[in-house]
């Protein structure tokens, strides 16, 4: 199994940026497609994107097409989410997950989670 631990959350202004950070221990990283969620107080867990194995191969939803970006760093054991152009509707913890399964887009094909971090965007 792997462990995730996220960082770099915080508070930021509408129009802004921020990276976060999924740090992985365990079981190989590199074994794993790996995931970007988020929710916000009363909502349900958001798929925000998702990067394959080796990197060479990122996914996201409409919602965040064009201003969030997925990398790994699979030397490292480290994903990132590069958040841009940040709206006061993105404040949500943010949180990582890894699966063992292609391409997935649920949050129940995803075998491993972080335990979050908040990401609270001011208008």
């Amino acid at each position: 199994q792997v462990q995730l631990v996220e960082s770099g959350g915080g508070l930021v202004p509408a129009r802004g940026s921020l990276r976060l950070s999924c740090a992985a221990s365990g079981r190989a990283f590199s074994d794993y497609t790996m995931g970007w969620f988020r929710q916000a107080p009363g909502k349900e867990r958001e798929f925000v994107g998702g990067i394959s194995w080796r990197g060479g191969s990122t996914y996201y939803p409409d919602s965040v097409k064009g201003r969030f970006t997925i990398s790994r760093d699979n030397a490292q054991n480290i994903m990132y989410l590069q958040l841009n152009s940040l709206k006061v509707e993105d404040t949500a913890v943010y949180y990582c997950a890894a699966s063992v399964v292609w391409r997935p887009v649920a949050a129940n094909r995803f075998a491993y989670w972080g335990q979050g971090t908040q990401v609270t965007v001011s208008s």
